[in-house]
């Protein structure tokens, strides 16, 4: 029969990142969020601590964990007033990614210093002109000797400005069957002469901002090709799922965090002598947004529980981040509400957590590209595209 319980090494870390979560708190998240200053002070903390780097393989200094552990990460510190919009990036894609596909050099040199948190790497894969269709890329990787040149432009990245590397997905040549573009991924570092970005002015105020970012004959060498040349969708959608579990995880603990806030804001706020919590307006939207919560929780528990063993987990790890994202965002909404005019105060944090649950909804893959794989590869139903 299913354990639903918690393990207790599982009990223990959710304690531990909340208590180092709790050092930071909220009010640092929106105050980094308006500034668009990344949260460095928690990722180190929790980087010292061996969280960032938990399903690092332990050979190379990590925690030796899986994407259940990495969930709980993500989660705790989210549901403590702080998700850490990179844990998606850099701890789930990247290192997903370079464990399985990367070579030893590439492990030595990149899982060992992503094991402590000491850097981050950022993910480049949207494009202006592509949207999510991956297979339209136009930013090229061409073999120059033993080097790449890469050329071309990515669109809203995250983190770039706090990364020491970018893994970059680029087209190496085109397959004669399909017409598709042959897809590769490369570590390209971000002090890679040719390399440029600039901010984009996005209004959701969140610590990490969004980036246009410019190959301009970026030359690596070819041991930053990560697996073999033409065959990256395979290290790619190794990596895709881990983000999507991640950004589910992020989800429930915005949606923890929003729905606790906002019980106990209705507890002690009386109104006619009656705590406004007793009455089903508003008691009844923040039932209905625990119980989507701990829902969306389960569907990312069992999509990490997959993943971790090798069985295939496309299917729950976009049900999974579906789910939460919507959660999230109800979450938030019904909290807002219940604190009134308050929802919108700066004091109560609650408008930079809404931004965050509302970004979850569209990147890293929209609501609409998740509704369209339970569609096409659940129900069989035919394509439109």
């Amino acid at each position: 029969m299913a354990d639903f319980s918690d393990p207790t090494e599982y009990a223990d870390l959710r304690a531990a990142v909340r208590e180092i979560t709790a050092a930071h708190g909220p009010a640092e998240f929106a105050e980094h969020g308006r500034a668009g200053i990344p949260q460095s002070g928690l990722w180190a903390d929790l980087g010292r601590a061996g969280f960032i780097g938990i399903n690092v393989p332990a050979q190379y200094g990590g925690g030796g964990a899986g994407m259940s552990e990495l969930v709980v990460v993500a989660e705790e510190s989210a549901a403590g007033g702080s998700p850490l919009l990179l844990l998606l990036v850099s701890s789930a894609i990247a290192v997903e990614v370079l464990a399985k596909h990367g070579s030893e050099q590439q492990k030595q040199e990149w899982l060992t210093r992503l094991a402590d948190g000491s850097v981050k790497v950022a993910f480049a894969i949207t494009e202006p002109d592509a949207g999510s269709n991956s297979h339209h890329i136009i930013t090229a990787a061409v073999r120059d000797g033993d080097d790449y040149l890469l050329s071309g432009s990515k669109y809203y990245i995250s983190g770039v400005d706090d990364s020491a590397a970018i893994l970059t997905v680029a087209r190496t040549g085109v397959d004669e069957t399909t017409g598709k573009a042959r897809i590769s991924l490369f570590m390209v570092p971000t002090s890679a002469p040719g390399l440029s970005w600039n901010p984009l002015p996005v209004a959701a105020q969140i610590p990490d901002k969004q980036f246009t970012v410019f190959y301009d004959q970026v030359r690596v060498p070819a041991s930053a090709l990560i697996g073999v040349e033409g065959e990256g969708l395979k290290p790619l959608f190794d990596g895709l799922n881990p983000e999507r579990i991640a950004g589910a995880a992020l989800g429930v603990g915005i949606g923890r965090y929003a729905v606790e806030l906002a019980s106990r804001y209705a507890t002690g706020r009386e109104v006619w002598g009656t705590p406004i919590g007793a009455h089903q307006g508003v008691a009844h939207p923040l039932a209905k947004a625990k119980i989507e919560v701990e829902l969306a929780a389960l569907m990312t528990a069992k999509a990490a529980w997959l993943h971790d063993r090798g069985l295939p987990a496309g299917e729950a790890s976009n049900m999974a981040k579906y789910a939460a994202a919507e959660a999230a965002v109800a979450a938030v909404d019904a909290a807002i509400q219940t604190h009134g005019g308050n929802g919108m105060s700066v004091e109560y944090g609650l408008i930079p957590l809404w931004g965050m649950a509302r970004l979850l909804q569209i990147a890293p893959v929209s609501r609409e590209m998740l509704l369209n794989y339970v569609a096409h590869h659940t129900l069989r139903l035919p394509r439109s595209y």
